[in-house]
């Protein structure tokens, strides 16, 4: 990474938002006619929440690594983030992509494993970094639910 801050930023912003492009594309090629023959709990959000919550998490995890990479400047970080990162693009692509619910739950206890990691690693490094995570984990244990409940009624 660079050490102009703000080439940083962008930088993890732009790499970030790739993952989110991954997971986007799959959904929108993927998702239909499958998704609406499936059976959905009856706290599943509408389809148009994923995108403002998504995009708003995405922009809270760039800031949240950026932050604490200006601090520590450990490649260690940097390496369990993009770990992280791949896990999280790829859960769309499991989910949507092959339809397999159960993988996609597998997938997400990863990310919330990652999640965690990385909050207790902030914690120590910056703790703005580890507020900027707190909604993601609530999201992704609110996803969890979600996932075991269609996993559970399909």
């Amino acid at each position: 990474m660079t050490k102009n801050k703000y080439i940083s930023l962008v930088l993890f912003l732009l790499i970030t938002f790739a993952a989110s492009a991954i997971g986007g594309f799959t959904t929108s090629v993927f998702k239909e006619p499958w998704y609406s023959q499936i059976i959905l709990p009856s706290y599943n959000p509408p389809s148009w929440v994923f995108g403002p919550v998504w995009s708003t998490l995405y922009v809270f995890m760039s800031i949240a690594i950026w932050k604490a990479w200006r601090v520590a400047e450990e490649k260690k970080l940097l390496k369990i983030y993009f770990l992280h990162l791949f896990f999280n693009a790829i859960w769309s692509v499991i989910f949507f992509g092959f339809h397999n619910i159960g993988l996609a739950l597998v997938d997400l206890i990863i990310i919330l494993f990652f999640i965690i990691l990385l909050m207790k690693i902030y914690y120590r490094i910056n703790k703005t970094s580890f507020y900027l995570m707190i909604p993601y984990l609530i999201w992704t244990s609110y996803a969890f639910v979600l996932n075991t409940s269609i996993f559970l009624l399909n």
